[in-house]
């Protein structure tokens, strides 16, 4: 069967050598999800494509699909470079928690125009994003997307009442992956630990959009206890770790 030629909007989630001049791209697209595809010749000094296919840049691609798992790009048009998230190591590493929680999350050849979008949007506020003296891990802005994606894929944690009994009087003091968020003290056998503030802090970081999330004013305990709920369902929900996390 022929091949065919389709044109999309893409983010470079990540790449890795091919060869001796290619490199295979993890992208994610508007209209089809995630998507792998061959980079001919791009390694080369003479490339046509150059540095446009850089990881965390924002695309217009060309792609040819034919009868193998990778398609093919054969052009490309720049709309985000997002190269200031590149070359300060601080916004690089929450570029790269987000870029791969996407990667993993996210992984169907099936559009979802939100996600997308959410994911358009966190790299043009990374590019904007002041280095803070902390990890980047605990950084509100990559803790408010990831929680975000948990919700767009289906894996928000309940955080309004106990998940496991339903009460709500009761104060919650813990998140059970398996009941599916916040759990009350009678139901915490086996859960995560969590603060108050970390719950307060986990709601306020979902309401408010992704823009808004600095002004949440976490403490540092409250963003570990987000990063606690966010990577325990990575482990519960997707059998997965983010390996970003061991350097960010």
């Amino acid at each position: 069967m022929a091949g065919r030629s389709y044109k999309t909007e893409a983010v470079v989630l990540r790449s890795f050598r091919l060869g001796e001049a290619d490199r295979v791209l993890h992208l994610y697209t508007l209209e089809r999800g995630r998507i792998g595809a061959v980079a001919k010749g791009i390694r080369k000094t003479k490339s046509r494509f150059g540095a446009r296919l850089e990881p965390l840049s924002h695309v217009d691609l060309m792609l040819h699909q034919g009868g193998g798992e990778l398609q093919t790009v054969t052009g490309v048009q720049l709309i985000r470079s997002h190269h200031e998230v590149r070359e300060q190591q601080y916004r690089l590493g929450v570029g790269l928690l987000g870029a791969e929680a996407m990667l993993r999350l996210f992984t169907e050849q099936e559009g979802n125009a939100r996600a997308f979008q959410a994911l358009t949007r966190f790299l043009d506020l990374v590019d904007e994003l002041e280095p803070q003296a902390g990890r980047a891990a605990f950084d509100p802005l990559a803790l408010s997307f990831q929680l975000k994606l948990l919700w767009l894929s289906g894996y928000l944690p309940h955080l309004t009442s106990c998940a496991d009994c339903g009460t709500e009087t009761e104060a919650l003091v813990g998140y059970s992956p398996a009941a599916g968020g916040a759990v009350c003290r009678n139901c915490n056998v086996g859960a995560l630990a969590l603060s108050p503030a970390g719950i307060t802090g986990i709601e306020a970081l979902l309401a408010r959009p992704l823009a808004e999330a600095a002004d949440v004013g976490l403490a540092e305990r409250s963003a570990r206890d987000a990063l606690a709920v966010i990577t325990s369902a990575y482990e519960y929900f997707g059998n997965f770790r983010l390996r970003t996390l061991r350097s960010a």
